[in-house]
């Protein structure tokens, strides 16, 4: 009995001992697991922390557009103002109104094209890392003088960009600067201003109160005017013109579109190389300016050359009751010039149905007119021309016809009504005179007309 149960305490005591060293090795191995564990943790993130450094490092210097300070080799520049129509200028100034900031392009320039003839939109591309942030010193500048910067009359524009920007219309119309009145003199020719010298003693001693621009054949070669004359430089990008045709009407769209790039010239005048002034400039310029309405010629003509040109396929857009014939060279303001410049849905209707013997240039403006501004027309041209011999062109004017006494009754041979009252002052231009008749009128016109 003692034996049995000895035997049981020394089978107890094993099993013990046994469990214990279990435990005390189970302790030991989860001991070595957490400092293993550890260990690892550490280096871990001691290769996290590295490696984020270096990454930081390395983006800091591989992107100078998140730098605060500007590239070491772009240094801020002042702004410098550009002339939209001069090519040869590479920089470009584009204000912006909260704290004068300027945003100045240096090299390379921002280069403007149609990158497909086919496509109407103007692709601009820009070098970010040649884009300059300056801040402008001067705190008079608020950004108008660029606004206001009259391109030069050859420009790069193409037309949908011309005519875009012509008929711009600020909806305040009081300026907020000095704004002196100018007459737009637009000469719609085939080459030279036959009578430059004449429009030279003309212009004389007015600068600042007119604008020239010449519309020629793209073929003309513009070097008889010397860099002296009025004329230089005034030719504006210019097409083909064919008589009678369509494109007589574009040009004079033209011309108009880039007169109104000018925001000082508020009268325009349609002139051709064979057009002579009757009056002095003073003269011409206050009986301008002091008109309340506007001088295109639109008559209801019931004749083969009136009516009989209308196309019944203008319906229901002009009616024949709306149609009109007048003298092509006309004066008006600006509020008509632009529209005109901005008119698609009559011209194209006289693009497609008004070609010869259908003769636009004839019918186009004095229609337009008739249907939309005619309480605003005085249905008189100011330039005088001479129906009396018939036939599809006026009569021409040599040296033995011009004489004192023709001028004068040029001048004031005939009444009408300005300004709600009757005058004998009807017409301020007269043609055609022929280059013949030039040294004839250099001898009597200034004296007559009081030039200077």
């Amino acid at each position: 009995m003692t034996m049995k149960s000895n035997n049981k305490d020394q089978q107890g005591i094993g099993i013990a001992s046994t469990y214990l060293n279990f435990f005390h090795a189970q302790h030991l191995f989860n001991f070595f697991g957490h400092i293993l564990v550890f260990f690892c943790g550490i280096v871990i993130g001691i290769t996290l922390t590295f490696s984020i450094k270096k990454f930081s490092f390395n983006f800091q210097f591989q992107d100078p557009s998140f730098s605060s300070n500007p590239p070491p080799h772009f240094p801020p520049t002042p702004p410098i103002s550009s002339n939209i129509s001069n090519p040869s200028n590479n920089l470009t100034k584009i204000p912006i109104n909260q704290n004068n900031l300027v945003i100045t392009n240096t090299t390379p320039p921002i280069s403007s094209k149609i990158s497909n003839p086919s496509n109407n939109l103007t692709k601009i591309s820009i070098n970010q890392n040649s884009l300059v942030i300056t801040n402008t010193t001067n705190p008079s500048s608020n950004g108008l003088e660029e606004f206001l910067k009259i391109p030069m009359a050859m420009h790069n524009m193409n037309e949908d960009e011309l005519f875009w920007r012509a008929t711009l219309i600020p909806m305040i119309h009081k300026p907020p600067f000095k704004q002196t009145p100018k007459v737009a003199f637009m000469f719609l020719t085939k080459g030279a201003v036959l009578l430059a010298p004449l429009w030279e003693k003309f212009f004389k001693g007015n600068e600042g109160l007119y604008s020239i621009y010449i519309h020629p054949n793209p073929s003309f070669d513009e070097t008889v005017y010397d860099q002296n004359s009025i004329f230089h430089g005034r030719r504006i990008p210019s097409k083909e013109v064919k008589w009678g045709e369509n494109s007589m009407i574009e040009a004079e769209r033209r011309l108009l579109a880039n007169a109104l790039l000018d925001f000082s010239n508020q009268r325009f005048v349609l002139l051709s190389e064979a057009c002579i002034p009757l009056f002095n400039f003073s003269t011409i310029y206050n009986y301008l300016m002091n008109s309340k309405k506007t001088f295109i010629e639109a008559n209801d003509i019931v004749s083969a050359v009136g009516r009989g040109r209308y196309n019944y396929k203008m319906k229901p857009l002009i009616e024949l009751s709306q149609w009109r014939k007048g003298s092509q060279w006309f004066q008006i303001d600006r509020n008509l010039a632009l529209h005109i410049v901005s008119d698609n849905l009559y011209f194209s209707v006289f693009k497609k149905f008004c070609n010869p013997p259908c003769y636009s240039d004839e019918h186009y403006l004095p229609t337009l007119v008739s249907i939309k501004f005619w309480k605003t027309n005085s249905n008189r041209t100011l330039t005088w021309v001479d129906w009396s011999k018939g036939g599809a062109h006026p009569a021409k004017f040599i040296r033995p016809h011009v004489t004192i006494d023709f001028l004068e009754r040029l001048r004031f041979g005939s009444t009408c009504e300005y300004n709600g009252k009757t005058t004998n002052v009807c017409h301020l231009f007269a043609r055609k005179f022929t280059p013949h008749a030039l040294d004839r009128l250099l001898r009597f016109a200034p004296k007559l007309m009081q030039f200077n």
